[in-house]
């Protein structure tokens, strides 16, 4: 039951924000993280002077009732079905309902809890191992029936969102019961992990054998080690480990063609072009990848967290391009504007006896002493992973720049808050969901030298947005630099806004962020960092690609797949 997940909300059942009966203060339910446990008295306030609104709890949004249509079957296919695997799949209207959405806010969560889904699953099957999805696809193939695979159901692209003008029976297959590590080769630091694994499990079966592989995205207690391949996924400490292209050595692939596979695992070789490499972020429209092979590393001899505060977010910027050349970089680095600083802030508890008088002493020290803006001033936050030399590095490295620009070293205790603050966002997002507020991120990359223009982009038109739609009070919009490259960075910008009274509010949402997606791209900034596509941003596609590359990528398609057994019309393929 402790691993139990909401069925259409995000997260683990758990774990939840929930207002108070004073009606001033928050909670959130649960042990699982840091913000559990304690009242919030400062969170209501800060939405509602940044939104500049009253956030009304008497009238919260009604969760609708769920209307689910009868299943499409086709008979024969669920005849050789029940006859093969009697105890793996299932027509039941929840668990259809449960896998025909993915986690993004407006166009799909909005309108499952607020509205009704264009079109739901008709079965989902869950596969235990390669064989059965070679004998599903198979028995798909004959059957003309749809395929569409399904991990941690995390995406925020709409990659999840199903073809309302499918007329076949769709499947959606969860791959979550093909969750064992298979093997470990603990001199050749590998592991072959079946793809269903979420990276919550594929870390506790590897820290048993003294190992880690060293990915974590935000959502990584809850996708998959397929999704992360299927997405092309980036964790917060890519900067030791390595994104998920690094990671993987080898996978396998289930297509309507036959089995993708290296068929020679090794480190690296040059064999001429390899389609492996083409199919990650392959977003479900080629097959099931069912298991890789990883590389692993040894659980790090140390780690431990600090952080820093600037004076200014440009001071900030030029901190983290300046730490960028090093060889000494930190396993993560992040840095969040004002409004975030003051974001984490606000859900604190209020202190009290020593923690006050220290906090006291701080708040001083850093505004009346040094002069900071709180207005203006923002933070950075760092995970020090390694072995203790290495770490020792690590920190250094990052205290004798900390001066250069103004900064102040901020401790561990808040590195390691801000740090594990990316686990609870999306719980925040879903309550306030409940009072009218709808919240999103986009993520880009953008080279050194455009962060700003980007930024400045991105505020700008989402305030000229609010004001055209002619929205309540104004919007919330914050960036955050998740993860730093040689030439250039990962941006985060979480956007919200007040939606009380206004009519069909998830396409007023959708609509917004279309336009905040086109001006980061005229601003000079990329489709997506790890998102994907999906069916989200698959507009900006010519973009992004010429159109031989387009029309190679669906050559490969007709290839794996004539029959687009896998209908799901991600990306280049999307409708």
């Amino acid at each position: 039951m402790a691993d139990e997940r909401w069925e259409h909300r995000w997260g683990f059942k758990d774990s939840a924000f929930v207002l108070n009966a004073d009606k001033k203060t928050v909670s959130m339910t649960g042990g699982r993280y840091p913000l559990c446990g304690f009242k919030m008295p400062y969170f209501l306030p800060f939405v509602e002077e940044m939104l500049q609104i009253k956030l009304d709890f008497s009238q919260p949004r009604v969760e609708s009732p769920k209307k689910v249509p009868a299943p499409q079957v086709n008979s024969d296919f669920l005849s050789e079905i029940d006859r093969r695997f009697p105890d793996q799949y299932c027509l039941e209207d929840r668990d259809r309902l449960v896998h025909s959405h993915g986690q993004t806010t407006a166009d799909e969560v909005g309108r499952v809890i607020y509205g009704q889904l264009d079109r739901i699953a008709d079965m989902v099957f869950r596969p235990r191992s390669t064989e059965d999805c070679l004998r599903l696809v198979e028995l798909a193939a004959k059957h003309d029936v749809c395929l569409v695979p399904y991990g941690g159901g995390t995406s925020v692209s709409c990659a999840l969102r199903l073809p309302e003008n499918e007329k076949r029976m769709i499947v959606s297959v969860d791959t979550r019961l093909m969750n064992r590590v298979e093997w470990i080769e603990k001199s050749n630091r590998r592991a072959s992990v079946q793809a269903g694994i979420t990276g919550l499990q594929l870390e506790e079966a590897l820290r048993a054998e003294g190992f880690t592989s060293g990915h974590e995205p935000d959502s990584v207690e809850l996708s998959t080690l397929g999704g992360w391949i299927a997405t092309n996924a980036s964790g917060m400490k890519k900067n030791r480990y390595g994104n998920i292209e690094d990671l993987v050595e080898n996978f396998t692939m289930v297509t309507p063609s036959g089995v993708v596979e290296q068929e020679c695992p090794v480190p690296r070789m040059a064999p001429g072009m390899q389609l492996q490499k083409a199919l990650f972020g392959c977003e479900g429209n080629l097959g099931l990848i069912t298991s890789a092979v990883i590389r692993i590393h040894p659980l790090p001899e140390a780690k431990k967290y600090g952080s820093i505060v600037f004076p200014d977010f440009d001071r900030g910027i030029d901190f983290l391009y300046e730490l960028s050349q090093s060889r000494d970089l930190p396993a993560s680095v992040r840095l969040v504007d004002n409004v975030q600083f003051r974001f984490g802030q606000a859900l604190k508890p209020r202190p009290s006896g020593l923690k006050a008088i220290f906090e006291a002493i701080q708040r001083f020290v850093v505004l009346k002493i040094k002069k900071f803006d709180p207005h203006q001033m923002c933070a950075a936050t760092f995970v020090y992973e390694g072995s203790a030399d290495e770490v020792k590095a690590q920190e250094q490295r990052v205290a004798r720049l900390t001066p250069r620009y103004g900064g102040l070293l901020a401790g561990a205790t808040n590195g390691q808050r801000g740090y594990m603050l990316t686990f609870a966002i999306a719980y925040i997002r879903d309550f306030l969901a409940d009072y009218h507020v709808i919240g999103e991120t986009y993520e880009t990359t953008v080279p050194w030298t455009r962060i700003r223009e980007v930024c400045q982009a991105v505020e700008r038109t989402g305030l000229e947005l609010h004001k055209e739609f002619n929205l309540p009070g104004r919007p919330y919009i914050s960036p955050r630099i998740t993860q730093i490259y040689h030439t250039g960075v990962c941006i985060y910008f979480t956007h919200g806004a007040s939606f009380k009274d206004v009519k069909d509010p998830e396409h007023t949402f959708a609509l917004m962020e279309k336009r905040l997606r086109q001006a980061i791209l005229d601003a000079g900034g990329s489709i997506s960092h790890h998102h994907g596509v999906g069916k989200l941003r698959k507009d900006f596609l010519p973009r992004v690609f010429s159109p031989v590359c387009v029309g190679t990528m669906r050559e490969i398609k007709q290839q794996l797949d004539p029959n687009n057994v896998f209908g799901i019309r991600n990306n280049v393929l999307a409708e």
